[in-house]
């Protein structure tokens, strides 16, 4: 053996000895961000950085669906739809993780053109970078759902034409459901008479989440609708509790949801029903839940 044989059979007889597995572990995240303050952007920049940045969400060259609730012709003060600051951030976020191309669209319940002005969302989001869509009906394909109950429905093919989809919902109290969070606002990637699946909405809820399967939900509960849901319409309905939750689990992120309206999982159907079935946990001792002040 010469000389140079020698020293290179010591230093990986080296590397093993000292080989220290921690230092190739994957890194651990929490299972949710709660991040309380006084700025809706800033708390959702913050959120997002705590479960591991937009990185670890969106990769180079992706086109991604921002998908927020632009249900009504409210404006953010009166809490019908998600804070127009929220979802700026998160169209901020994603080109700066390198997207190619950020959408937002949703098919509201009001006229689309007053819902998107009024909102404020189109606005905050084209000024970030995205490409903001109405609702086409042209766009609509009856889809395979695969669900347990909702087989197939007319969805937008602007949301299965694209790499990632982030669900931004706001939280609200809801006639029929109790609490529309975000596994209810897949309802707005839908066409047809939507009315149809108040016949089975706990069920109908289930099967379109498990079907679009968000890489990321983030809950807007700055101001949040506690009573007359989930339009509301007066400020007396509201109430500003200055949150943003963030979490890869939307069963989690609905679950911690309820506890903002004096509820808890087990209060809500669709979510005991979902938890059932494996497609998330909603019992908050057995997360991570990273809480902070911003």
């Amino acid at each position: 053996m010469n000389r140079r044989e020698f020293i290179k059979d010591v230093a990986v007889g080296s590397l093993i000895l000292n080989f220290n597995p921690s230092l190739f572990a994957q890194p651990t995240f929490p299972d949710l961000a709660l991040i309380q303050g006084e700025n809706p952007a800033a708390l959702t920049r913050k959120a997002v950085a705590s479960l591991g940045g937009i990185g670890r969400f969106i990769s180079k060259g992706d086109v991604v669906l921002v998908k927020p609730n632009i249900g009504w012709d409210r404006t953010p003060q009166q809490a019908a739809c998600t804070n127009p600051q929220v979802v700026r951030i998160l169209v901020e976020l994603c080109l700066e993780g390198g997207a190619k191309e950020v959408k937002v669209i949703d098919n509201p319940c009001n006229q689309a053109k007053r819902t998107y002005l009024r909102s404020g969302i189109a606005e905050a989001a084209k000024q970030a970078g995205a490409k903001v869509l109405f609702p086409n009906r042209h766009r609509l394909k009856k889809i395979p759902l695969q669900g347990e109950w909702l087989k197939e429905w007319e969805v937008f093919t602007d949301f299965i034409e694209v790499d990632k989809i982030i669900n931004v919902p706001i939280a609200k109290t809801h006639s029929l459901s109790r609490l529309t969070l975000g596994m209810k606002n897949w309802l707005g990637a839908l066409g047809g008479n939507r009315n149809q699946l108040h016949q089975k909405l706990d069920q109908a809820m289930i099967d379109l989440a498990a079907f679009f399967k968000p890489c990321l939900t983030v809950l807007d509960a700055y101001r949040i609708l506690i009573r007359n849901g989930p339009q509301g319409g007066r400020l007396s309905d509201t109430k500003l509790h200055k949150t943003v939750v963030a979490g890869t689990d939307y069963v989690a992120v609905d679950a911690l949801g309820t506890t903002f309206f004096s509820l808890s999982s087990q209060d809500i159907p669709y979510l005991r029903l979902a938890h059932q079935k494996g497609h998330g946990e909603i019992n908050l001792d057995k997360l991570k839940i990273e809480k902070r002040t911003v």
